[in-house]
């Protein structure tokens, strides 16, 4: 929901259109970690940030991390297989660990949740014991100092990517399917992340964008890129399930989809008018020369207003383009053109 990775190409070509450019670049709502990726890949210096502790993994994984992961204190004998990088190697040892019944099997998949009224169907009991056996050991290879903390983040950050691939859901963790989807029925594997290096010391963090902002005065890059929530619905209850993984901590959850609490992950930018003020306030604070936001045609702040705020700190300008709408439930309604909005400003010195 909201991931740029299939607009991120038109973002740089219209910022190139402007000579937007620089060599480094504040991600600021991070999410899934597609646009500091693709920055990344062109050698800005990245920093990262978003609310929702499953992104700081990504953003470990991807960003902050430039090496070459060896698991050199683990005791596997990687010349056994030539044919296989370091990290295939280690997943494949976690593949085959013997399952394990943990929190996510317990609270996820349907034999252990049968009590409920409505049992929930995440993922199988299979699956369900797969990610408990790959988050445990990982936390305890990392708590017996087997692997570094970059290598830590690197195996979350696979776990994590493959869970959506087996997961029963819709897109997004908010529900789940009361009927499995076949893919949802197929045996877990680890898929591999891709191990992004370049020339610079990148920065990460796991915080509110504008306490960071206000509080962080060194924080600057030459461009801000802002890709903030657009509604009312909130980020955390849709990937709690994510979130719970990446942390692994047993917390408390209710309703139908065992929900986590998330009263300090809320985000200003899903109501309209705390979201003006938010906006307002990182323009107003954030040390930058550009300024680059995402929205779109149906976002809860009016395009009026947006121009109006974002003038007011200096030269910008705006396009927009149609592109795919996404939905959680195609089965439901059909597909939907919407326009993405992209907001440009070079702020006032």
């Amino acid at each position: 929901m909201g991931n740029k990775e299939n607009l991120v190409d038109r973002i740089f070509l219209e910022m190139e259109k402007r000579n937007i450019l620089g060599t480094s670049i504040f991600d600021v709502f991070s999410g899934t970690t597609s646009v500091a990726k693709f920055f990344k890949e062109k050698n800005y210096k990245i920093i990262s940030n978003d609310l929702l502790y499953f992104s700081y993994v990504l953003q470990q994984a991807y960003i902050s991390n430039n090496t070459i992961p060896i698991f050199d204190k683990i005791n596997i004998n990687f010349e056994s297989n030539m044919f296989e990088d370091r990290l295939s190697s280690v997943l494949r040892i976690l593949d085959e660990l013997p399952p394990v019944s943990g929190f996510i099997s317990k609270n996820y998949t349907p034999d252990y949740t049968q009590n409920l009224d409505i049992p929930r169907m995440y993922f199988t009991t299979e699956n369900g014991d797969f990610i408990d056996k790959v988050r445990i050991a990982i936390q305890e290879w990392y708590e017996q100092n087997k692997i570094t903390k970059h290598e830590y983040y690197i195996l979350i950050a696979c776990l994590i990517e493959t869970v959506p691939y087996y997961a029963n859901i819709s897109g997004v963790y908010g529900a789940f399917h009361k009927k499995w989807d076949p893919r949802a029925l197929k045996k877990m594997h680890l898929k591999p992340i891709n191990i992004l290096i370049n020339q610079h010391e990148n920065q990460v963090f796991n915080s509110n964008s504008i306490n960071l902002i206000k509080t962080d005065r060194n924080l600057q890059a030459d461009i801000f890129y802002l890709d903030p929530p657009y509604n009312q619905r909130q980020y955390a209850p849709n990937y709690h399930l994510l979130e719970t993984i990446a942390k692994y901590d047993n917390p408390v959850i209710k309703g139908v989809s065992g929900m986590r609490e998330y009263t300090d992950q809320k985000s200003n930018f899903c109501n309209v008018n705390t979201a003006i003020n938010e906006l307002d306030d990182i323009v107003k604070y954030g040390n930058f020369r550009y300024l680059v936001m995402s929205y779109n045609s149906e976002g809860i702040i009016p395009k009026e207003a947006l121009l109006d705020i974002l003038s007011t700190y200096g030269q910008m300008s705006f396009v927009e383009f149609d592109y795919l709408r996404y939905k959680s439930n195609k089965r439901k309604s059909a597909n939907k053109m919407i326009k993405e909005q992209l907001f440009f400003l070079e702020k006032k010195i």
